[in-house]
């Protein structure tokens, strides 16, 4: 089949399902934010967590980096923790990172936490999305997004980011039950979460699972994998709205993420795409440009988006990054990135 021009929103559908595309689709994690000037004016007026939940601002931050660089995606201005709030799980995130002052870490917590609706409780959400819908108008897909149970229950147990997770590891190994009950609760609540994105317009959905490299690979199909695909399992418009997984440090875990019924898998830089090609048995793959890449040159920035173009092959790619932007990229390198997408090979 011979792929034809189309618009930048089908580009994306077509390619994350497989289909032939006349260039693969591109975004970047974390495109919306530190990076852009006009991004830290809006900032001088709003708390991180105020502007995720200020409808205004969100809208115009999610569609700052769009304006100038045209991707073919733009994403909700949010932050994978909104959630946890309503679950009952205070967060306090400011630029020092996330602090979580009352972790979870036993059975007594984890039977507090409540579900919640998230066309109430986080309302702003699907409202930033029919704003974003209506402002998009067709031009590029819209992608929803929130964070995997796995990632999610790391930060809840842990009370904020770690690098040895002494407590979630403690409580796989000593209750594993009481952690299976937290990812399950964790799963349905981000499920109906996720759902409320889709039906207020998301195109494209993409689950994050930043902790998941953390884990082996028999550890991720025990716990993080089954409370991962309960979450997609609530997920409607299945084969019309397609869903990215990306999982941080994953390299080990591709055989199993391509188990779950995702459709994309997001690869990071330290697996070459070819050799990721290999291994995830047909699906579509998304990434992987090192984002230390873009703190270099233009030039360079080219060179390695054409790679992994060549590398992923013509069919079943979304060009993106290995992880999310880096607060220090240069725009003009962003713009690089962006064209480099588009060029014919």
């Amino acid at each position: 089949m011979t792929p034809t021009v189309t618009s930048s929103r089908q580009r994306f559908l077509d390619a994350a399902f497989g289909r032939p595309v006349d260039v693969p689709p591109v975004w970047l994690m974390r495109q919306a934010g530190r990076y852009l000037p006009e991004y830290k004016e809006v900032r001088k007026r709003f708390s991180f967590l105020d502007l995720c939940a200020n409808v205004e601002g969100a809208v115009e931050v999610s569609l700052q980096p769009f304006r100038r660089f045209g991707m073919d995606g733009v994403i909700l201005f949010s932050d994978i923790l909104i959630p946890l709030p309503p679950m009952g799980i205070e967060v306090r995130l400011d630029e020092g990172g996330p602090k979580l002052p009352n972790p979870i870490r036993n059975a007594g917590d984890v039977a507090k936490l409540r579900s919640f609706d998230p066309n109430v409780e986080t309302r702003f959400v699907p409202d930033i999305h029919r704003v974003l819908k209506r402002e998009i108008d067709g031009k590029a897909a819209l992608l929803g997004f929130c964070g995997a149970p796995w990632t999610l229950a790391t930060y809840a147990v842990e009370g904020g980011g770690t690098k040895s997770f002494v407590e979630i590891k403690t409580m796989m190994h000593r209750e594993p039950k009481l952690l299976e009950e937290l990812l399950a609760k964790l799963a349905d609540s981000c499920g109906d979460y996720l759902a409320a994105q889709i039906e207020a317009g998301a195109d494209v959905v993409q689950v994050f699972d930043t902790w998941a490299g953390e884990l082996s690979r028999a550890d991720y199909d025990r716990f993080a994998r089954p409370a991962t695909e309960r979450l997609l399992a609530k997920l409607p418009r299945r084969g019309t709205v397609p869903v990215i997984l990306f999982a941080s440090g994953s390299a080990h875990l591709v055989d199993s993420l391509v188990k779950t019924s995702a459709d994309v898998i997001s690869i990071d830089w330290k697996l070459p795409l070819d050799e990721a090609r290999r291994r995830v048995n047909g699906k579509a793959m998304q990434g992987n440009v090192d984002p230390g890449v873009l703190l270099g040159t233009p030039e360079g920035v080219r060179s390695a988006v054409l790679d992994a173009r060549r590398a992923a092959g013509p069919v079943g790619h979304v060009v993106n990054l290995g992880h999310g932007i880096l607060p220090p990229t240069p725009p003009e390198n962003v713009a690089a990135f962006v064209n480099a997408a588009r060029e014919a090979l």
